[in-house]
């Protein structure tokens, strides 16, 4: 494999992934993801992920309300495969990397292997659009997108780098958004499971306006 690698399609992938459960992180085609790696078992993963030179890692959610084990808790259905494009030990046995996402995947099975970190069968072929970049940008609302941004800004006394989000395209706007969302398991895997760019953008939307009319919602003391 290529150190710049280029995945035009499902084939480019391979079929059993790593993967590396990490409860409220969302990876999206395209999207950068920093990790800093110290569990002993993904320190391993990584070791493998390298050495076996496709340097891809599964990111899935686990299901906790469907698990029986906290050990090895149930895993969502679907994930995103990143590729580690930057890579730097820190000097006291951690890694601090960077995945760019690739595409999503469905779990076929979750197999039976010796290494201390799980392993999947995965399907690509049921999101091969996401092997297009900017694919369905046009049906995007990107001032409603604004808006809601906007809103949530003001409502938590943030500030954001405007320039950056007007030269944004409408991919990587709504994908960057929607992984840096303070949201919990659940929105973040209806982000994930978006059929396409436009739906994304319109739950984004409609997770935001609700969390914001709970901060508006008089006695309301889940969100400060």
């Amino acid at each position: 494999m290529p150190i710049n690698a280029e995945y035009r399609g499902p084939g480019d992938l391979p079929e059993i992934v790593p993967v590396f459960p990490l409860a409220g992180a969302l990876l999206l085609p395209r999207g950068q993801m920093p990790l800093n790696i110290f569990e002993p078992r993904y320190l391993e993963m990584i070791d493998d992920s390298l050495r076996d030179g496709h340097r891809i890692v599964g990111m899935i959610q686990p299901d906790t309300t469907h698990s029986r084990s906290e050990a090895a808790p149930s895993l969502f259905r679907i994930g995103c495969a990143g590729r580690i494009t930057q890579f730097a030990e820190t000097g006291d046995g951690r890694y601090v990397l960077e995945l760019t996402g690739i595409a999503r995947f469905k779990v076929v099975e979750e197999l039976k292997v010796l290494t201390p970190y799980r392993q999947c069968k995965v399907d690509f072929f049921s999101f091969v659009d996401d092997f297009t970049a900017r694919k369905g940008e046009d049906e995007v609302n990107r001032q409603a997108v604004l808006d809601a941004l906007t809103d949530f800004l003001k409502a938590n006394e943030l500030k954001v780098d405007w320039d950056g989000i007007n030269a944004a395209p409408n991919e990587a706007l709504v994908n960057a958004l929607a992984m840096m969302s303070p949201y919990g398991v659940a929105e973040k895997q209806a982000l994930l499971e978006a059929p396409d760019l436009k739906t994304r953008a319109e739950i984004l939307i409609a997770v935001t306006q609700m969390e914001l009319a709970k901060k508006q919602t008089p006695g309301d003391s889940t969100l400060q």
